[in-house]
């Protein structure tokens, strides 16, 4: 009997959970999704404005080499394909309230940050590879009256600047993206584990 007084005494003075408003938590998770909804809502319509430039560009400047339209179309399927990946993933975000249906919406920002995960990885390589591609494609026969030091020069700040994106401000992006991500799921786990 004093083994059980013992266990009862510490286990009354285990300090108590605190317990998560309601209404505080689904305040902070839809500020949270409004934000990540707004930003990328944001991506889409300048992914969306970028692809309508290009394509003037092709369609409406005449350029003597196909390998320039080869490397502008090369661009231009490669902003659509990312714009469409956005698109999806900003319907995963946005499709239901998160009052009506917590279990689900917990779902399925699980499996957003699931394919920003898999779209961080080897997507996003792939994508800055085709632009670097058609980029250079491009201005080959743009930059091809050029003087050679112009033309390194470009071709070097290109390069160095498409580095800094590629291995610097990915992860940054990504970091953040995923601390909010992991911030609202937590949240939204929590309150889930209230009422279970």
């Amino acid at each position: 009997m004093k083994d059980f007084d013992h266990i009862m005494s510490v286990w009354q003075e285990q300090p108590k959970r605190d317990q998560l408003s309601v209404d505080e938590a689904l305040r902070q998770v839809k500020r949270g999704v409004g934000s990540l909804n707004k930003r990328l809502l944001r991506g889409i319509i300048s992914m969306l404005i970028g692809s309508v430039a290009v394509l003037f560009v092709m369609l409406f400047l005449v350029f003597q080499s196909w390998v320039t339209y080869c490397g502008i179309g090369i661009i231009l399927c490669t902003m659509l394909l990312y714009m469409f990946v956005m698109i999806k993933d900003y319907r995963l975000v946005s499709k239901e309230d998160v009052t009506i249906h917590p279990v689900g919406y917990l779902q399925g920002l699980k499996e957003y940050q699931h394919r920003r995960s898999n779209l961080y990885g080897w997507l996003y390589y792939l994508y800055l590879l085709l632009i670097t591609v058609g980029l250079s494609l491009y201005l080959f026969e743009v930059l091809e009256h050029s003087s050679r030091l112009f033309r390194f020069s470009f071709y070097g700040f290109t390069l160095v600047w498409l580095l800094y994106v590629a291995f610097y401000l990915k992860d940054r992006i990504f970091k953040l993206e995923q601390e909010k991500l992991n911030l609202i799921i937590e949240r939204l786990e929590r309150l889930q584990n209230q009422f279970d």
